[in-house]
């Protein structure tokens, strides 16, 4: 079986490079037309099924890239974005210049991270990834094809760590841009990473913060 794990489109947000979270900030404009681009590209693939994160933006992404189909978005809590807490909606480069900001070590320590009170540990999404795959997708792997996952840029990198379990000090090696995909292989039940973050469009955006 094979899944496509996509990072949703461009928002305003992103562009101005501030924390989302779980902030429910929509696509802009532009993050619209990089899925329409994106789904272009994948109009000869046929998806099986359709999951998502419950946030707009990957919902919308995902309704983009799976076009007339008749495939419905089943959306699923374990796919949300690392919870940010109070630090939503703060800027990443403030976060990575002031060593004393409490989201410091994400961006530039990944493995000594500790989150601020509200927010979640890197370790806490890698088990929700997990939890999704072993009861969303590995039951699914002798009915279907093709998978379609649409999620986020720290929570997709969770998910693939969860396969390869890479050191943390690495998190942030791998680029996500908007509308990125990884191509995921399950095989005799076991994951594998066949491609990390390609994408079907022009020059790629927002692939680190």
């Amino acid at each position: 079986m094979k899944i496509y794990l996509f990072r949703h489109g461009e928002t305003d947000w992103n562009k101005a490079r501030r924390l989302q979270g779980q902030s429910n900030i929509p696509l802009n404009p532009f993050g619209r037309e990089l899925a329409m681009k994106t789904a272009e590209a994948l109009q000869d693939i046929s998806f099986d099924r359709a999951f998502s994160s419950p946030l707009s933006r990957a919902v919308e992404t995902a309704q983009i890239l799976l076009g007339d189909t008749q495939i419905p978005v089943i959306t699923d809590h374990r796919l949300l974005e690392i919870n940010f807490g109070d630090c939503e909606g703060r800027e990443f480069d403030e976060a990575k210049r002031d060593s004393a900001h409490p989201l410091h070590n994400f961006f530039c320590h990944p493995d000594i991270y500790l989150p601020p009170e509200g927010a979640e540990t890197l370790q806490t999404v890698i088990a929700r990834s997990r939890d999704f795959l072993r009861e969303q997708i590995l039951p699914l792997e002798e009915t279907c094809e093709t998978i379609l996952i649409v999620a986020h840029g720290a929570f997709n990198r969770c998910l693939l760590n969860s396969i390869t379990h890479f050191p943390l000090e690495r998190f942030w090696e791998i680029e996500l841009p908007n509308c990125a995909a990884s191509i995921l292989s399950l095989e005799h039940g076991q994951f594998a990473i066949k491609t990390e973050s390609i994408v079907y469009y022009g020059t790629p955006v927002n692939g680190k913060p």
